[in-house]
């Protein structure tokens, strides 16, 4: 059982070392993906006759608080993540109850990363200023890669199959 915990410990570092990777690549490249939010938020390279316009978003000021929320939310997710990654190693021969507590940490990384990239991206920036309408400036596809990924280690962090308290490998 303790290459379980080991594997579960892992796979939540690899998902903070994905989220700190983002978070560092727009605060280096900001303005590359300053365009992205940019283009996505004025809705400029969507469909030219698109009755969807109206929802645009043109003030810099705002579009600029959105892309700060963004990497904040990026920043809080790789810290949830790293936390539980800390949290499952200082119990990884710990009791089955103590080292259950330690995972719990993960919850708050998912939670972050699902609304992050599901409902930010997806949902308002897919949905309601139509993103997949740009040839350019989709982020759907990706953004369906990292919260899926996401998903998919949450739900392997917290399957109960990482027994009582393990000895060796």
């Amino acid at each position: 059982m303790l290459m379980i915990r080991v594997s579960k410990i892992l796979l939540t570092a690899g998902l903070a070392g994905f989220c700190f990777l983002v978070t560092l690549g727009n605060l280096a490249d900001y303005g590359t993906n300053w365009q992205f939010v940019h283009h996505v938020l004025s809705m400029d390279t969507i469909f030219p006759d698109s009755d969807l316009k109206w929802r645009a978003v043109r003030s810099e000021e705002a579009q600029r608080t959105a892309y700060a929320l963004i990497i904040i939310a990026e920043g809080l997710t790789f810290l949830a993540f790293l936390a539980a990654t800390i949290a499952m190693a200082r119990r990884i021969t710990a009791s089955k109850a103590a080292f259950q507590r330690a995972k719990s940490v993960t919850a708050i990384g998912v939670t972050l990363g699902f609304l992050l990239w599901f409902v930010g991206f997806m949902t308002v920036g897919g949905e309601w200023f139509a993103m997949w309408q740009s040839e350019m400036w989709n982020g759907q596809e990706a953004a369906f890669r990292f919260y899926m990924t996401i998903l998919a280690v949450g739900i392997y962090v917290f399957l109960d199959n990482d027994g009582e308290r393990p000895q060796h490998l």
